[in-house]
């Protein structure tokens, strides 16, 4: 398996941001994105390179 390179990002109503995925590529990360939002649940999920030099 590769480097994760890719987040899946959900927001929820209050504005607080959750990582629910990493892909290896960005097309894959915007497909699983699309596989959540496909659930209808309302929520906003966004696609975003995963910086490694960031400290969590």
């Amino acid at each position: 398996m590769g480097e994760l390179l890719w987040a899946v990002i959900r927001q929820d109503d209050n504005g607080n941001r959750y990582r629910v995925a990493s892909c290896e590529t960005r097309e894959e990360a915007e497909t699983v994105a699309g596989r959540f939002e496909a659930r209808g649940l309302g929520r906003l999920y966004t696609v975003e390179k995963i910086d490694r030099h960031r400290v969590p």
